[in-house]
């Protein structure tokens, strides 16, 4: 990492998805063409949809965040806000810019910030409205990523967090991005984040995993969207009991593992414990077979998981 002290880093969420790469390499040539100091860090290894993205484009994967970043240091944050799923040390840093589609977390500043926040289905829709608002040209590399982060964010059009804004930037973005036929190519997307020949239990279930707290709890729900539901759900045993170690590993109070299915826009929720057991049947009013719950067309963490969780928290602590 350089030593200039004005340099602002660019990063997204921990267990970086595809939104959250891009949306950093994205932002960080964003200001960068505003004439700020900025540079692109990962917080975590890549998932091979990203890694399929990354190669499309033509473009390198951003260096791994350094462990003695100095106190005081400028970050940007995109994709999220909450600092348990951001950098280690966020509150020594200062955080100047802010561009996210999720619900504010507990982001405090000493200072004024530049924040961004927008209820669409990808933080690409919101940056490539920030090109276009500063009149900016996207090149075919920019529009491959931005236009990819869509695509995967939004399960091409099939997540509900989907807005007319995501569609209208996917039809702005598509002939700059030079790709012939978007549903094929979002095709070869799934098939890529279906793909987890290789990884461990731990891997898989630790690859879009995010913790929240929920009054005076601390769960995880980690999210595995997939073709291929069957293959994942074979190594259900396996998963149920790395999850328990995971709890312990992390101080949980619970941990849901959601398959998603994007083709049938279906959910089935992986159970380890009691714990667990207890909250989600009441708070989704569903049964739990085997440690599995079907959550039905719930698949999407951001709009419709973590929401029932929170106003099941909420109303049990009134």
């Amino acid at each position: 990492m350089t030593d200039k002290t004005d340099q602002i880093i660019v990063v997204g969420h921990r267990n970086p998805d595809t939104d959250a790469i891009t949306a950093a390499l994205v932002y960080a040539d964003f200001l960068r063409r505003m004439n700020v100091n900025a540079k692109a860090y990962r917080l975590g290894d890549l998932n091979n949809e990203t890694k399929f993205v990354l190669q499309t484009a033509g473009v390198e994967q951003p260096d791994m965040i350094p462990d003695n970043i100095p106190e005081g240091t400028q970050v940007a944050l995109v994709d999220h806000n909450e600092s348990q799923q951001s950098m280690k040390d966020l509150k020594k840093m200062r955080v100047s810019h802010v561009v996210d589609h999720h619900k504010l977390g507990d982001l405090t500043t000493s200072e004024p910030v530049y924040l961004r926040f927008e209820p669409v289905g990808c933080t690409g829709t919101i940056l490539t409205k920030i090109f276009r608002e500063n009149h900016l040209d996207i090149d075919q590399k920019t529009a491959t990523l931005l236009l990819s982060a869509i695509l995967s964010d939004t399960l091409h059009f099939r997540s509900p967090t989907t807005t007319d804004d995501d569609k209208k930037v996917v039809e702005y973005l598509h002939p700059l991005a030079k790709i012939d036929d978007i549903q094929a190519y979002a095709g070869k997307l799934f098939e890529a984040k279906s793909d987890l020949t290789g990884f461990s239990a731990s891997q898989i279930l630790l690859l879009d995993f995010k913790t929240f707290p929920f009054q005076n709890e601390h769960w995880a729900v980690g999210t595995a969207e997939t073709c291929n539901t069957d293959k994942i759900l074979e190594r259900k045993d396996e998963f149920l009991k790395v999850m328990i170690e995971e709890k312990k590993k992390h101080k949980l109070n619970g941990f849901l593992f959601c398959v998603v299915d994007i083709l049938k826009e279906k959910n089935l929720t992986l159970i380890p414990t009691e714990d667990e057991d207890k909250v989600v049947r009441q708070a989704f009013k569903v049964d739990i077979k085997d440690g599995i719950a079907d959550l039905g067309s719930n698949i999407s963490r951001k709009k419709q998981i973590v929401p029932t969780l929170e106003a099941y928290f909420n109303g049990k602590n009134k």
